[in-house]
């Protein structure tokens, strides 16, 4: 197995693929098997030109890409600028399978997804997901691929970049789509890790779920949940005040989560509402199985503390260095959040080491927590691939 990555800043189409591919080419040995396409806004005038461009260079390769407002490639992130990346992989003993669904197509039950793609639970498969937005029920999708391969690592982004229905460009194989999702699952020699960076840091205590309902938590600890807001707000420093007015986060554990949770562990999602009458704290998830909870917030300060305890945590977990990686970032985090480009790209290298890292800004990102995918919004999803059986 073999990886690699770059990144053309060209503002010509034709000349971007050349130039990216020529570097592919030159690392891979002209023997890709699977090329992963990102590509700006900016060559939207031309985009149905790309697939026929990149099977001219690649003609064994099964082609998987997506428009993205940022673009990464080689381990940089080009934000709102001309930009084309190719990652590409030498895979060969790992099945390949790749799939695009249109609105409404998606397949229903776990077993049309078992039939539609040809493979089962035991082929041990991984996935990655490029949806578009607009027209994909990501929420559905998630839940069904999850019901047809439980605990498959399922990993992917939003296309962005594209401000109306039609905007967005999904690259599969030979085609340019325009809605629905595209993407491939992964199977034999492959081990995909996956990190999920949400950005957050908690604070206060964890708390016992003791009543809630649907998406409002009512009950923290035996009182009202907005007394238990209250008190960890007033506990907090003015800048943290601060941060929490202006965007309250929830970390949620469900049944089975570890008892001292870490960065990773909690489900983070917004604070959408407070009822002081009924006393409750309305949440931007469904509550069902939710057992325990701790506020959060978010800055730039937390966000690169958490993904540096992340990456390490991985890079403990696993002694064998990634072949390569994808990152799908929000389009919230970047030069935006940070103030300087490439965060979380050199955090990567820092802590895994120069694997080949390509990737884009997305409109969502998705990813797992506990085994559950998961649609998130201003977190870095990272998949990291290496060889089956390596740690």
């Amino acid at each position: 197995m073999r990886w690699a990555s770059c990144l053309s800043e060209s503002r010509d189409l034709t000349a971007a693929v050349d130039a990216a591919a020529d570097t592919i080419d030159e690392q891979l040995d002209g023997d890709a098997h699977l090329v992963v396409c990102f590509v700006s806004p900016h060559h939207d005038d031309r985009l149905d030109e790309l697939p026929g461009a990149l099977r001219e260079r690649f003609p064994d390769a099964v082609l998987l890409g997506s428009t993205g407002d940022g673009v990464i490639g080689d381990g940089r992130e080009i934000e709102r600028a001309p930009a084309l990346s190719l990652t590409a992989a030498t895979l060969p003993s790992v099945g390949i399978v790749p799939f695009h669904y249109g609105v409404g197509q998606a397949p229903r039950g776990p077993a049309g997804w078992r039939h539609r793609l040809g493979i089962t639970p035991e082929h041990q498969p991984a996935f990655l997901l490029m949806p578009d937005p607009y027209t994909c029920d990501v929420r559905s999708l998630l839940s069904g691929l999850d019901a047809a391969f439980p605990g498959a690592p399922k990993i992917g982004g939003l296309a962005s970049g594209g401000r109306h229905p039609g905007g967005n460009g999904l690259l599969m194989e030979d085609r340019l789509h325009r809605d629905g999702l595209v993407g491939v699952a992964l199977f034999g020699d492959i081990s995909v890790s996956c990190v999920v960076a949400q950005g957050c840091r908690p604070v206060g205590p964890d708390m016992v779920v003791t009543r809630a309902e649907r998406n409002l938590l009512l009950a923290l600890d035996g009182g009202k949940a907005v007394d238990a807001l209250d008190r960890v707000f007033s506990q907090l420093k003015p800048a943290e005040r601060e941060l929490f007015q202006r965007a309250p986060m929830v970390g949620l554990l469900t049944e089975g989560s570890p008892a001292h949770p870490r960065a990773g562990d909690y489900l983070v999602r917004d604070v959408v509402g407070l009822d002081r009458g009924a006393g409750a704290v309305g949440v931007g998830a469904l509550l069902d199985g939710v057992t325990r909870m701790r506020f959060h917030l978010r800055d730039a300060a937390a966000s690169a503390e958490e993904l540096d305890a992340l990456l390490s945590q991985h890079h403990r977990d696993h002694t064998e260095r990634p072949s390569g990686a994808l990152l799908f970032s929000c389009m919230g985090r970047g030069r935006g959040l940070y103030g300087a480009p490439d965060h979380d790209s050199r955090a990567f290298r820092r802590h895994l080491g120069p694997a080949p890292l390509g990737g884009f800004f997305c409109s969502g990102e998705i990813g797992p927590v506990h085994q559950t995918t998961h649609l998130h919004g201003y977190t870095s999803a990272f998949g990291i691939f290496r060889p089956r059986g390596w740690n």
